[in-house]
């Protein structure tokens, strides 16, 4: 029997107009009636989930949710803090020069100052929106290299963003969790976080073995969830690398393909 159903947001549990259906909101409903966790797993930051744990009803004393990629997870009532694998000031330091070398533009989340970047570009307008969240700019060089960063990401046009990824310097793999989250959107986390780190020690703090989760995904930010899940599930939007190692293809975003996995996984409708 499943206790957890992890749920990427975009691409995922959002159609493309951000809206969560009908039918998906009911699945979910009655997933939770039958004491099933029902866990928000996203990219966003915190203040970009929180509309649709509200929307969910998932702000309780019993929900969690995993922000930034996993690296943080909180209880969604208290703001308890269940994992944390964050970086720092220096990490900005480092990868604002290497951006300028390879001619991308740069944006980060601080814990101090929010959504930060030396020159706001279209992409960070985009993030901004998305999250419903102001723009902080400031000179990446004068950052604080003790200063609490959660993730740092590259941003930028498609195939502007592809060709700094064929030229990324290859140690920044040892260092980092590095995700392409979207074809505009390079994230660097912490090399102990991502979304598989994240539900493995929730999972560990809610007592809930692997076997019993199932984690859903479209993206390549969802690979580590969905490799470590009892059940991990791929949207049929989903990447082809997504597709190739989930144990179950479902419906589109726009088609309730999470309402699918809850009514056959968890209904048994």
């Amino acid at each position: 029997m499943y206790k957890l159903v992890a749920i990427d947001m975009d691409g995922t549990l959002l159609r493309e107009d951000k809206s969560v259906s009908d039918r998906t909101r009911e699945a979910i409903e009655a997933a939770k009636a039958k004491a099933v966790k029902i866990v928000l797993a996203s990219g966003r930051p915190i203040e970009g989930i929180n509309r649709y744990l509200e929307e969910l009803d998932l702000i309780s004393k019993e929900d969690y949710v995993l922000s930034y990629n996993g690296s943080l997870v909180l209880n969604t009532e208290t703001k308890e803090v269940i994992s944390s694998d964050i970086l720092s000031g220096k990490d900005i330091h480092d990868l604002y020069k290497i951006s300028k070398e390879l001619g991308v533009n740069i944006h980060a989340f601080s814990r101090t100052h929010g959504l930060i970047t030396p020159k706001t570009s279209t992409y960070t307008g985009v993030e901004a929106e998305i999250n419903g969240i102001r723009i902080n700019e400031m000179d990446f060089n004068l950052v604080d290299k003790n200063d609490e960063i959660v993730k740092i990401m590259f941003i930028d046009e498609p195939e502007i963003l592809s060709k700094a990824v064929d030229n990324l310097p290859k140690d920044l793999y040892d260092k980092y969790t590095i995700v392409r989250s979207t074809p505009f959107f390079l994230e660097f986390l912490n090399i102990n976080s991502n979304k598989g780190t994240g539900i493995e020690a929730l999972a560990n703090y809610l007592k809930i073995k692997k076997e019993e989760i199932i984690c859903i995904g479209d993206a390549d930010n969802d690979r580590h969830m969905v490799e470590y899940a009892g059940l991990g599930v791929a949207m049929e939007n989903a990447i082809e690398d997504i597709k190739n190692i989930s144990q179950y293809i479902t419906s589109s975003n726009n088609d309730d393909g999470v309402a699918e996995v809850i009514e056959k996984f968890i209904l048994n409708i």
